[in-house]
């Protein structure tokens, strides 16, 4: 499996989970629409006073999940931050190609898009009985 393979599977889904770190260190939870740029890159968007995008802005440290429901599952774990002029503007073209709704929400006050840069990943496959499990570290993704 390649970085296309693994930017198509993660494509598949509309909807990930994604944990982060609370103020006390504990992890907690979110489900996301998340959308993938071909450099494996997740970008999403949230209201910026949410306590969610507050603990990506102390601890932008992050792990997403994709693709459970048919046996396999795409594991990110990445660091996240809040693009600005024309990488935003890029990152909005893809998120809003993948949700169309996108551009009604940039009304609402305050809203941000977060980009998470994957620095790791793992790719599980459950269908066959064993699960194949492959992993990719940093070195792997495009620098950027």
């Amino acid at each position: 499996m390649n970085l296309a393979d693994l930017v198509a599977f993660a494509r598949t889904p509309k909807w990930a989970v994604e944990a982060s770190v609370s103020p006390s260190g504990a992890p907690q939870a979110a489900v996301i629409g998340v959308a993938v740029t071909d450099r494996l890159e997740l970008v999403f968007d949230t209201l910026g006073t949410t306590r969610k995008a507050e603990n990506l802005r102390r601890d932008p440290r992050v792990a997403v999940v994709l693709g459970w429901d048919e046996g396999q599952t795409l594991q990110i774990e990445g660091v996240a931050d809040e693009p600005t002029g024309d990488e935003l503007v890029a990152l909005k073209q893809v998120y809003f190609a993948r949700f169309p709704d996108g551009p009604g929400r940039e009304g609402w006050a305050g809203i941000t898009y977060f980009r998470v840069r994957p620095r790791w990943a793992r790719f599980s496959d459950f269908r066959e009985g064993d699960p194949v499990v492959l992993t990719f570290d940093h070195g792997f993704f495009p620098a950027g």
